[in-house]
Formats: C-alpha cells, structure tokens, sequence
C-alpha cells in the first residue's frame, strides 16, 4: 500500500518521536517538531503513539492514494481538502484508492501532521525512523519528500481502536514558559524583567535547528562566551549578539554561549509551532510548576485511551 507524492509542499518530512540516545555521538534526536501533535494524530488513527508520519511545514503539499487507507491531520490547520471536497480536522477518514489529498498553506500556526493507519514504511536508522535534516540520515533518503516519492504505508498488525476527541487541550501561543537555565545568575535582575515583558519575534532564519529571535536583544553580565557544554532540547542561549536561540530538535548537542533559561517540556510542543513572524513572551515558572504541567498534558494523552 502506497502514497504517491504530486507536490512536496515546502518542507515535508517524515518524523517520529524521534532517535533518542545518541547526544554523546553528536547525534540530537529529531523526531517531530510538535510530538504532542504526532501522538495525538496517531491516537486518532489507532496507530502506537510513536509511529511515524508526515510532517508538513507552512504549505503542505498534494498526495494521491494510491491504495485505500485511514488517516487524519493534526496540529496547525492547513487549507486541505480530499479530491477537491474538505475534510475533518483532527478525527479520522477513511480515504479511498485513487483519491488526492492536497494540503495547502497554513491557516494559523507553522506545521501540520498526517497520520496514517499502519504508519509509515522506511528503515530505522539507529532507533528510530525519524528525519534528521540537517544531517541527512533517516526517513525517506534523509531528506524531505520530492516530488514522486512513493510513501509506503506499514505494518498495519500492531494498530488498535482509533480514538475519537470531543475537545482538543488548548494552548495560548503567545506565551512560552520557562525555567531557570544553568547560566541564569549571568544576567542581572534588570535583564531577566526585559527578558520575560516583552515580546520577542521568530526570525526567518529559525529552522529545526534553532528558533533565532529578535526584537529584544540581552546581554550578560559576565560575557556570552562559556567552555563548551552540552545543550538540552529547549535551551535558550545568548550570543554575544544578544538576539536569543531556542535550540530546537535538530540542536547542535554542545555549544559555548551561556544559557539564560530552558522551555518546558509542555511547551516543546508550542516552539514547534512557531513560525516567522511570530510574536510570543516569556514566562519564568518553577521547575516544580513545570513538571506539574507536563504531567498535566500527558494525562491528558492518556485520557483519550480511556
């Protein structure tokens, strides 16, 4: 069973929750800009949580079906409809033999899933299936989807009971929590005040590498410079330009810029959402008030089984 790819759309990969264990290699893990958006498309398809689907980023792209199948788009909406008709967003549809799904621009956020029943059919490369861009390696061929490309639909013996959502957690985009980073005493009272009031803006030059910010430029009191260390999903670091990075899931593993803060692990999801242009503040929580949350949303994930 097959997925013809019409058009690739502008970036369209195929990702999982990504390849976990290999930052000592130099390897960061991938996987989904918005995981909280994956799993929740799997759910809907009756897919394990951490099967592999498409990602599409701002314009999304035209599939023909070459075979029937059981799919659904999640996370941000797109402009999509099936063999010209629209279509339900975040539930599951039946698509028959021959149909095209065509996915264009975004209407809101930066990125959109596809997930199909059974998942999708491509090697693991180390643990997991995921495509690493920057590094070319996992997916289709280590790169994003082209034109032509047939996507082969997996095993479909490890699917269950596709769940149906009554109402999706809702999240403001406009905020992004935070917590204290390792070289938070680096920058004085006055900076973390401009820091967290006012607003930062993406920058076009934000990738799956790094969000890049601008419009409110810090500084350290101690210098931007530090031995190298590792950096964490999340990272928020300062270069000696004052215009923060957000490391993000194709991150350089190490790096020497100190690190003001870090992005909880409940709002990965909204990082991967961000796009250029973007407007959002920051808000420091403790790390108590952190775990609290993303507790909160996986209990909700887990909700949808019942």
């Amino acid at each position: 069973m097959s997925i013809r790819v019409i058009k690739p759309g502008l970036q369209s990969t195929i990702q999982d929750l990504g390849r976990h264990g290999y930052a000592h290699y130099g390897i960061s893990a991938s996987g989904a800009a918005d995981c909280f958006s994956l799993r929740i498309g799997n759910l809907l398809v009756g897919n394990p949580e951490d099967s592999s689907g498409i990602e599409m980023t701002l314009l999304g792209g035209t599939y023909k079906f070459e075979d029937e199948a059981f799919i659904a788009l999640c996370g941000s909406i797109f402009d999509a409809t099936l063999d010209g008709k629209p279509i339900p967003w975040q539930k599951g549809f039946y698509v028959r033999a021959g149909q095209t799904l065509s996915v264009g621009p975004t209407i809101n956020n930066a990125r959109c899933y596809l997930a199909i029943r059974g998942g999708v059919d491509v090697p693991h490369y180390l643990s997991g299936k995921t495509t690493h861009v920057m590094s070319k390696m996992g997916g289709l061929n280590g790169r994003p989807l082209e034109k032509g490309d047939s996507i082969v639909i997996g095993d479909l013996s490890t699917v269950s009971q596709p769940v149906t959502i009554k109402e999706l957690l809702k999240y403001d985009h406009a905020i992004l929590r935070i917590t204290s980073g390792i070289q938070s005493d680096w920058f004085s009272e006055s900076t973390w005040e401009k820091f967290t009031s006012i607003p930062f803006t993406v920058s076009d030059a934000s990738s799956r590498m790094g969000i890049r910010l601008t419009g409110n430029s810090i500084y350290s009191e101690k210098g931007n410079e530090i031995l190298t260390e590792g950096i964490p999903l999340g990272g928020i670091q300062v270069p000696g330009g004052g215009d923060p990075i957000i490391s993000f899931v194709e991150h350089q593993t190490t790096g020497g810029y100190p690190k003001i803060a870090n992005v909880i692990t409940a709002d990965l999801c909204k990082v991967g959402q961000l796009k250029p242009g973007d407007e959002f503040k920051f808000q420091h929580v403790s790390i108590e008030e952190g775990e609290r949350l993303r507790l909160e949303q996986e209990s909700y994930i887990q909700s949808l089984r019942l």
